[in-house]
């Protein structure tokens, strides 16, 4: 989540998947990635102890509060890369340190531990927290000190509003999250679509930001709104809202949550209203295999949608040599990866393009590059900055959980006719089916 403000983490996430790597010599070869990032590649080896001096790289990450499963897997993302990297060269010959500080998931603390890494500890360059609550006060900082801020999990509007000229989030714009499944509902004939729909979200920047693109393309095709309700962030029991939903009897539902509990608690407050809407999609917490599954049930959770911009089984060779390499350094199956994980590699991936592009760890000229209007490359696909640092090549999909192999997978189904997409469950399956 994308990037996203999404709370946990451990599994494949949304909408924001892509091609080769500019900048890296030759194309990857999975098993030649492994390889090097397990350690057992000689000439890896080798090239990592010729490395000269480190280069400090700061960032601040949700490693405890309420981001911090989100964080961790972030945390997973910036490591692969640093591994990946450093068996490559490290960045102009210089082996890569990182420097993460857990900010426990408040702005407060974030903005603080940005100050430290730069005023204090003097890294040479700086990549963003999780989530874009932390992201703005970050940027503020580095701003301030002259810092370009790389990030993955910022990219709610409020963030490009403020006119900060280092700001770059490397995945796609938070405010198309749902459009896919909006223009999906509303593609379809009339005697099929939908009739009303039901918006509840949490009070939170990432999530409201995609309701109202969303609603605007369902209205105007004639789906009416039955219901709709902003919650603050500090709600605990979510049932009297599902139970509203639910009386409300909308066709399809639309929830804006940041985390596996309010998605378990929707799901299985709708269960024993017996509300089953023909289409039911969470900005995020759904997308998170590993504690989702678990928490929700895999019957329940066959049908859910949300939306991302990469996922295990895209079609990216990129993306497939780090699934292996994660896989190989962490275990598990590829369907529990966390879409996080991506994102965060994702930012190592464009820094390393810069400071090659650059020859230079000097922020002034990779703020400048990455200004340029250059399009580079990541395991989420294209990478393009716009004048504020969004991506506007980033794409951004809708993705399900379907059980194809027997087992629950989540597959990309929207847009319908994007590569790599499968035809979508609708209506979805009754809960516990």
């Amino acid at each position: 989540m994308r990037t996203s403000s999404a709370n946990n983490g451990g599994a494949a996430w949304p909408l924001r998947s892509r091609l080769a790597r500019a900048g890296f010599a030759g194309a990857l070869v999975a098993g030649t990635v492994v390889a090097a990032w397990s350690g057992t590649s000689a000439a890896g080896s080798a090239r990592h102890e010729k490395l000269g001096s480190p280069v400090v790289i700061g960032a601040s990450l949700s490693l405890t509060g309420t981001f911090s499963a989100a964080g961790k897997a972030f945390t997973r993302g910036y490591h692969l890369w640093e591994a990946y990297q450093n068996a490559h060269g490290g960045l102009l010959g210089h082996r890569i340190e990182l420097k993460i500080i857990s900010d426990k998931s408040t702005p407060n603390q974030a903005a603080t531990n940005y100050t430290t890494l730069i005023a204090h500890d003097h890294v040479k360059l700086t990549i963003g927290p999780f989530s874009s609550l932390l992201t703005l006060p970050s940027a503020k900082v580095a701003h301030r000190y002259g810092y370009a801020l790389i990030e993955g999990a910022g990219g709610a509007p409020k963030i490009f509003e403020q006119g900060l000229p280092n700001v770059f989030d490397v995945s796609y714009p938070v405010a198309t999250g749902l459009v896919p499944f909006a223009k999906w509902l509303a593609s379809m004939p009339k005697s099929k679509r939908p009739k009303s729909a039901a918006y509840a979200t949490i009070t939170t920047i990432f999530t409201s930001s995609q309701f109202p693109a969303a609603r605007k393309i369902l209205e105007a095709a004639g789906v009416k709104t039955a219901y709709t309700n902003v919650f603050p962030t500090e709600t605990t029991d979510f049932t009297p809202i599902a139970d509203a939903m639910a009386a409300s009897k909308a066709t399809v539902a639309l929830v804006g949550s940041v985390d596996v509990p309010t998605v378990s608690s929707f799901i299985s407050a709708f269960e024993t209203a017996h509300y089953n809407p023909k289409a039911l999609i969470f900005t995020s917490g759904s997308d998170m295999g590993k504690t989702f599954l678990p928490a929700v049930g895999t019957k329940n959770a066959i049908g859910v949608m949300n939306p991302n911009g990469w996922y295990p089984g895209i079609k990216n060779a990129l993306s497939k040599a780090m699934v292996k390499a994660y896989l190989k350094k962490y275990g598990g199956r590829a369907a529990t990866i966390n879409a996080t994980t991506a994102e965060a590699y994702s930012v190592g991936e464009v820094l390393t393009q810069a400071v090659k592009a650059t020859h230079s760890f000097t922020n002034k000229k990779i703020l400048k590059f990455l200004h340029s209007g250059k399009t580079m490359t990541s395991v989420q696909g294209p990478v393009k900055f716009n004048k504020v640092g969004e991506n506007i090549k980033g794409l951004v999909f809708a993705f399900q959980w379907q059980t194809k192999t027997g087992k629950p997978t989540l597959e990309q189904v929207l847009p319908l006719h994007a590569k790599g997409s499968v035809p979508p469950l609708y209506p979805k399956p009754v809960w516990g089916s």
